[in-house]
């Protein structure tokens, strides 16, 4: 070494690279590998470096057992040919567990470099032949590596988006992993670590809004704002929680995924999200796209839900990274900030285009229950008071007017329908609506549906008139409600009305028959 030509021999020789890595090396000692500096050196690398140590050794050994395998006996057996071995890894599979476990509860960094430690050396190890198969979950090698790594990248890719590690310590982890020697049934994991940092110019990009393609060409190449859905599930659980809601809405409306399938239900939030945002108006029309509308796969739970944070311009506070987290029984409903209720007009025209939109929810009796409480009671289920009936032109005009509108492509209110009667014509529209779900095919159960119209009666005798000019439908739909009816226990007193309703509506039919 002294005598090799070009390299200094000065051993205090500050610009010597060669004596500088080899004191680097010594002090380094097992993280040399990672790439670290010593000044990225803590005492909780230093303990990480000190388990990997003392793991290899015990790993080796356990490895070396299981590769002289068990025989018959030891496992209950009794065969002909008592020579075979068993072959059985999960002894080995426990152990490396069990030191995931504890790199689980040490320091961030510590544990990351603890986790590529351990993925480094179970990797290696392969599967003996000519054995026989136990029926375990971790018996055979291949299995439980493949378990043991998925864990691994999970864990990382976690720590990756979620800690607070530097740029440069994240690509030290992912050039450390790409130098893997991956085996065929691993290699499907090889590209698991790509993971941009929250620092990353294209992301940064479009998290400000500056750039909504998610393309960006730097010299000459061009850099695409793909990533796995583990990674947008991640950063959509992150943003939720520091309450980054329009930026979150800009990385699902432009990230690329190789799973749309799985992508689908985390970009159906992104209307949620711009209700926690404050911006209703937004929120509904991006339950509508053109294509492919979120709205179009709501269940009738979904709907509620939406119905109830348009009205109270409330929200449960939540971490959701699909649609059905969102009604959570247990959360807690908490007034959205700086925002206001959609007004009536808004809040009927949203349940009507998403009845236009989703069959589930236009076949559903409880979804029009809810609705036409809404237009019933126009001061709120507290106050509930009748709507003055409106002049018989009104009524008359209105069944024109309501089936116009129900026949547009975007269900457009026109203010002059709502001038003189704003609370009458949302109820006639909405009134209208179900005359055209009652023709379309049985109701039921119908009861509930009928009795939020026990303080309007105009309006049921308006919805029987709508009903007119199917007498058939008209007729079984009268037969089903007063089956209901005849079901329904005594002294049901939120059907009193309809009681006494019903006989004179069963009689009228006779007329309309003739």
């Amino acid at each position: 070494m002294w005598s090799h030509s070009g390299v200094c021999h000065c051993n205090s020789h500050k610009r010597s690279d060669f004596w500088n890595n080899q004191r680097s090396s010594s002090l380094l000692g097992g993280l040399k590998s990672f790439n670290l500096t010593l000044s990225e050196i803590d005492a909780h690398l230093r303990h990480a470096e000190v388990m990997l140590q003392s793991f290899r050794q015990e790993l080796n050994a356990k490895f070396s057992t299981f590769l002289k395998g068990n025989a018959l006996p030891e496992y209950g057996l009794n065969l002909p040919n008592q020579q075979c071995l068993i072959f059985d890894y999960t002894n080995v599979y426990e152990f490396v567990s069990s030191f995931l476990n504890k790199a689980d509860n040490q320091d961030g960094r510590a544990a990351a470099i603890m986790r590529l430690g351990a993925a480094e050396d179970f990797i290696r190890h392969f599967q003996r032949t000519g054995g026989i198969n136990i029926q375990s979950a971790m018996a055979n090698a291949n299995e439980a590596k493949r378990a043991l790594l998925q864990r691994v990248v999970a864990s990382l890719q976690r720590q990756m988006v979620m800690a607070d590690f530097t740029s440069e310590f994240i690509h030290k982890l992912q050039d450390f992993y790409k130098r893997l020697c991956f085996p065929a049934e691993l290699r499907s994991l090889k590209n698991c670590m790509c993971v941009r940092p929250w620092d990353d110019v294209l992301l940064v990009s479009v998290l400000k809004g500056q750039n909504v393609s998610g393309v960006r060409k730097d010299k000459g190449k061009k850099d695409v704002l793909i990533e796995q859905v583990s990674i947008i599930r991640l950063r959509t659980e992150l943003l939720q929680r520091q309450h980054r809601y329009r930026e979150l809405c800009r990385y699902l409306r432009v990230v690329q995924t190789d799973d749309s399938k799985l992508f689908q239900p985390v970009r159906d939030l992104i209307p949620f999200f711009t209700c926690m945002d404050g911006n209703f108006t937004l929120a509904c029309s991006s339950l509508f796209p053109l294509v492919n509308a979120p709205a179009s796969r709501f269940s009738p739970l979904i709907f509620h839900f939406y119905l109830r944070v348009f009205e109270t311009a409330t929200a449960p506070k939540l971490i959701v990274i699909q649609p059905v987290e969102l009604f959570c029984s247990n959360a807690t409903w908490e007034p959205i900030k700086d925002v206001v209720p959609l007004n009536r007009a808004e809040l009927v025209r949203f349940a009507l285009r998403v009845q236009t939109c989703c069959p589930p929810i236009f076949t559903d009796s409880l979804c029009w229950t809810s609705l036409l409480r809404i237009v019933n009671a126009p001061g709120g289920p507290a106050l509930l008071t009748a709507l003055p009936a409106p002049p018989p032109q009104f009524l008359m005009d209105a069944k024109d007017v309501t089936n116009s509108i129900l026949h547009s492509t975007h269900i457009q209110i026109p203010r002059l329908f709502q001038e003189v009667y704003p609370e009458q014509a949302l109820l006639l529209l909405v009134t209208r609506a179900l005359a055209l779900r009652i023709i379309h095919a049985p109701l039921t159960p119908a009861l509930p549906v009928l009795g939020t119209f026990k303080e309007n009666v105009w309006a049921l005798w308006w919805l029987w008139d709508s009903l007119s000019f199917n007498k058939e439908r008209l007729n079984a739909f009268l037969e089903d409600v007063t089956q209901e009816m005849e079901n329904t226990a005594d002294g049901d007193n939120s059907l009193v009305s309809l009681h006494a309703v019903m006989p004179t509506l069963s009689s009228s039919t006779e007329n309309w028959d003739q």
